[in-house]
């Protein structure tokens, strides 16, 4: 299956989020309080889409052996925190804001984060990763990572993350249209970091 075009509007959609930090940083540098190794959206829980999933995988194929195996021994660490996540949010099964509250405070390290607190895969790093710091527009509501220094009631620009996830539903749905699968459902099933890395691209699609 030849995924290069998709992977290149991919690219394009996360360049666009890349700048739109960047521009953001220029016009509020002291509201930013990102810098080099700060690992707080590290260990926020999120999921991938499958157009995100399987560039990750693409890429971590072409890391080194070392870096590689260390990444798995700890995906088994992100693996065993989401089971416990999971038992916790049943017992709030009819309650979607004390779960999303839940969600919210967990901090589940991901297993691309290495021991000197960098990304292993940085220059490939998903979309809510790259605009983690800056307002951020998700459901409807806007959000910004605890730390920065945005004002409440002030006004910011905020990053559209809705249209983003928008975007990649589509290429997920293209991944899935390419191989014969033709399912919106399976477009919009988000896939967690570690499954995404450790699972072999084919076995992502299917």
């Amino acid at each position: 299956m030849n995924l290069t075009q998709l992977f290149r509007s991919y690219e394009l959609l996360a360049d666009k989020a890349e700048k739109a930090f960047q521009k953001v940083g220029e016009e509020y540098s002291a509201c930013i309080k990102c810098e080099r190794h700060c690992a707080d959206c590290c260990h926020a829980v999120f999921g991938l889409f499958l157009i995100e999933a399987a560039y990750l995988n693409k890429n971590f194929a072409l890391l080194d052996d070392k870096a590689a195996r260390e990444a798995l021994l700890r995906c088994n660490d992100m693996d065993r925190a989401l089971r416990r996540l999971e038992i916790r949010l049943q017992k709030n099964i009819n309650d979607p804001q004390m779960q999303a509250y839940a969600l919210a405070k967990e901090r589940i390290r991901c297993p691309l984060l290495d021991d000197r607190n960098e990304c292993i895969l940085y220059e490939c790093r998903p979309i809510t990763c790259r605009v983690y710091g800056i307002p951020t527009m998700i459901r409807g509501k806007a959000h910004v990572c605890g730390k920065a220094g945005f004002v409440k009631g002030e006004t910011y620009p905020v990053f559209d993350l809705d249209g983003s996830y928008r975007d990649l539903f589509l290429l997920s749905k293209g991944i899935l249209d390419e191989a014969g699968i033709h399912s919106e459902d399976k477009a919009s099933l988000l896939i967690s970091m570690s499954k995404a890395i450790r699972t072999p691209l084919d076995d992502l699609i299917k």
